[in-house]
C-alpha cells in the first residue's frame, strides 16, 4: 500500500481550505485519508499554515512519500515563511507624462524665483 501525504481540498467555491493529510494514493483527493496531520488556507492574510512536523517525520520514516506542494509547505513550516514584498503598481503613459511636466515646471518657477 502507497501512503501519500497531500493535500485535501475544503470550503466554498473560490474559497479554498486545504488539509494536509495522510491517505493511500488510491483514494480520491478529497475521499478517505488516514491521518490529517496539518492545514494550509491561502486565502486569509498572511497564508495560515499549521503541520505538525513530529507525524510528518513519522510517516516519512514509515515510507510516505509528500507531493510538491506539501512539500514546499513542510518546508516553509520548518524554515519560517517570508512574505513577498508588495508590487508596486505601474504608472501609465499618460500618468509619466504628468509627473514630468509637473517636474518641469517646478523647475522653472523654481529658476524664476532664484533670478
Amino acid at each position: 500500500m502507497a501512503v501519500k501525504i497531500r493535500l485535501a481540498r475544503h470550503g466554498a467555491k473560490k474559497r479554498p481550505f486545504y488539509r494536509i493529510v495522510v491517505a493511500d494514493e488510491r483514494m480520491p483527493r478529497d475521499g478517505r485519508f488516514i491521518e490529517q496531520v496539518g492545514i494550509y488556507n491561502p486565502v486569509s492574510q498572511p497564508h495560515m499554515i499549521q503541520v505538525d512536523l513530529d507525524k510528518v517525520d513519522e510517516w516519512i520514516g514509515k515510507g510516505a512519500q509528500m507531493s510538491d506542494s506539501v512539500s514546499h509547505l513542510v518546508d516553509i513550516a520548518r524554515n519560517g515563511y517570508e512574505p513577498a514584498a508588495p508590487k508596486r503598481a505601474k504608472k501609465s503613459k499618460k500618468q509619466l507624462q504628468k509627473d514630468r511636466e509637473a517636474a518641469e515646471l517646478a523647475a522653472a518657477q523654481a529658476a524664476e524665483s532664484a533670478e
